[in-house]
């Protein structure tokens, strides 16, 4: 794996305390630390598992917390002509579960990653369609539904014609300030804090897949009746976590929600932008233990 320089020491240490298995062709990095009652944290786009880092220390006293990198993000392989999707990162975390010998879980999912939730909660629905149980689900800032999702210029770019010729010209300064314009106004995050995104980025190069992983923009919509189905059945409970101030997937997605969704629990995070597990972790941990996390 080749890191560009500096190397964040924080991005180190995360990479050396973790692990990686083998699925399919491909070596997948994960974490598992912890003991209690598992929790698998599901990350974003177009991150990693680096994103829990701020709340895995106090998450690891309570639960045993599990978080993978998705094929084509962070640590793990990112395979240049592979043909991603949310419904075979889906598969991946199903087998992770698995052989991990977990029989039922808590899922927290972010971003990207809720999409990949949504999927497992509509196998759950569909009798012996998935070997494990889920206990619940918090959903973090994700795109429910598609209809009320607003991707930024460069994603959309990425997910045109142009994309495959945009990727491998994406800078640090465009990176940067493009996961920058997601946080909330006061956000009180340094640049220091995200540097290690674009060196976890461009492990393996992964800048040249960008335009591959995007896809899931797309996949949404394909999906969209079977997830918000899944989401109006009773039987697994939900929380809907919101940044008020996240202007791709905050208060317009809440409201959809209560519309969408029966009985709608939803925490808005006032002041807090896409990425409130970066943020202000602090309101997250107290958003799950109002709810009995």
């Amino acid at each position: 794996m080749m890191f560009t320089k500096p190397i964040d020491l924080q991005v180190v240490e995360w990479r050396d305390r973790g692990s990686f298995f083998k699925w399919r062709d491909f070596q997948i990095f994960y974490r598992d630390e912890g003991k209690g009652p598992p929790l698998l944290l599901l990350h974003g786009f177009p991150t990693s598992s680096w994103d829990w880092r701020k709340l895995w220390p106090t998450w690891a006293r309570s639960f045993r917390v599990m978080a993978v990198d998705f094929l084509g993000f962070g640590f793990s392989n990112k395979p240049r002509f592979h043909p991603y999707s949310l419904i075979e990162q889906a598969d991946l975390i199903e087998y992770f579960v698995r052989v991990h010998g977990v029989p039922e879980i808590r899922i927290l999912a972010h971003d990207y990653g809720v999409s990949v939730a949504q999927e497992l909660m509509a196998r759950a629905y569909e009798s012996g369609r998935l070997k494990f149980k889920i206990n619940s689900v918090v959903f973090l800032n994700g795109g429910l539904f598609p209809e009320c999702h607003r991707p930024f210029m460069v994603q959309k770019l990425l997910a045109s014609p142009m994309g495959p010729f945009l990727s491998p010209l994406i800078t640090e300064s465009l990176f940067l300030r493009s996961l920058r314009a997601t946080f909330a106004i006061h956000h009180g995050l340094q640049d220091g804090d995200l540097k290690g995104y674009w060196q976890i980025l461009n492990v393996d190069d992964g800048r040249r897949v960008l335009h591959r992983l995007i896809g899931y923009l797309q996949e949404r919509w394909r999906h969209r009746e079977r997830w918000v189905g899944a989401m109006q059945t009773p039987l697994i409970p939900k929380l809907f976590i919101v940044g008020g101030e996240d202007s791709i997937s905050g208060s317009q997605m809440a409201t959809r929600y209560r519309e969408l969704v029966p009985n709608p629990i939803i925490e808005l995070l006032p002041n807090v932008g896409h990425y409130p597990q970066l943020e202000s972790p602090e309101l997250v941990s107290a958003a799950l233990a109002r709810n009995g996390w």
